[in-house]
């Protein structure tokens, strides 16, 4: 196709993944609350797959075609930059004088973003054994990611409940309602619509985003090829940005009820899912994919890790100075990736 038609059906599968994105958190709060799902099963991990369901249309795409290159760069490529969706909540959606991380501050978010580093180091792992490291078409890090993941959950879930220290394990002066509020308010508002029409509209608006992820990652690859970009470079950039657009929605949507820790949560238990998908890749192509990632993977892995730990310290020591309307850790977050990012176009280029 030319590059303009390309480029058109790029821009209308985003505008499709936003809308689907909407709607997928607004089901999700309604159903995790009719079927009695719990905060950490209908948050972590409901939502964390409605909205990443753009990254799993182009994994199980990428892993059919056989281009797992996409598939790497979008993965890792996206857990930084939707590290970095984090800034333009602090900076667009949050009103007032405190920062995000002031307001969202308490122990779990810390677990959370612990979780985060372990499974993103366990992938730089997986990334130097050899590829022939594989039985049944399960790879040993794509496995080891899954059970971390799953751990992860289970500890995540305990801290929100109890945790071994004075208190609720919430900071003095963060957002006066409790986490998951604007959920609940939700889903009083929707009260009126069944439970069935909740999963039709769910299940219409994640077979919406499930196809434009496929145009996307398609459409994306061509239009990136006729202007010379190569897969890794256009997954880690472009490609992420369009995919991260549901976290962006469902993350203003929540900061802007003044659900400050579930906007942080749903960054963070997004981000600790994605790397799952390698070995959901492995199974349908048979060959482990950790082993193919090149160097600008790898880097973009450890980048993940530090935009993680930069605001796992502005959660613990919250800062209440804003730069640029935004906190400390959020501007410290993005120079950071701007500078990482021109770092990777050095790399590619090389």
């Amino acid at each position: 196709m030319p590059f303009p038609l390309l480029l058109l059906l790029f821009v209308a599968a985003a505008r499709v993944t936003w809308i689907a994105g909407v709607q997928l958190s607004r089901q999700t709060d309604v159903l995790a609350a009719r079927l009695h799902l719990g905060e950490a099963l209908g948050g972590l991990i409901l939502l964390a797959i409605a909205t990443n369901l753009p990254e799993i249309a182009i994994t199980v795409s990428a892993a059919i075609s056989g281009d797992l290159s996409i598939a790497l760069g979008n993965i890792l490529g996206g857990i930084a930059l939707q590290t970095v969706v984090l800034v333009v909540l602090d900076a667009v959606g949050v009103r007032g004088g405190k920062p995000l991380t002031y307001r969202a501050a308490s122990l779990p978010l810390i677990v959370e973003a612990g979780l985060v580093i372990t499974v993103l180091a366990v992938a730089i792992a997986g990334t130097q054994l050899p590829a022939s490291a594989i039985l049944w078409r399960i790879p040993p890090a794509g496995l080891l990611i899954a059970v971390v993941w799953i751990v992860g959950l289970l500890l995540v879930n305990r801290a929100q409940r109890s945790l071994p220290w004075h208190g609720d394990g919430t900071a003095p002066d963060a957002q006066p309602e409790p986490r998951g509020h604007s959920r609940q308010k939700t889903e009083a508002k929707q009260h009126g619509t069944s439970t069935a029409k909740a999963a039709v509209i769910f299940a219409v608006a994640a077979v919406a985003t499930l196809v434009a992820g496929v145009v996307l990652e398609r459409s994306g690859d061509a239009a990136a090829t006729q202007i010379g970009l190569s897969g890794v470079l256009f997954g880690s950039t472009v490609l992420a940005l369009a995919t991260s657009l549901p976290e962006i929605s469902t993350g203003l949507t929540a900061v802007r009820n003044g659900d400050y820790k579930l906007a942080v949560s749903d960054i963070f238990g997004g981000n600790a899912f994605l790397p799952v998908l390698f070995l959901v890749a492995a199974l349908i192509s048979g060959k482990a994919v950790l082993p193919q990632a090149h160097g600008t993977d790898i880097y973009l892995t450890a980048l993940a890790i530090v935009l993680t730990l930069v605001y796992l310290l502005g959660i613990l020591f919250r800062p209440q100075r804003r730069i640029a309307k935004m906190g400390v850790d959020s501007f410290v977050v993005l120079v950071l990736y701007a500078a990482g990012i021109v770092g990777l176009f050095a790399i590619a280029g090389t």
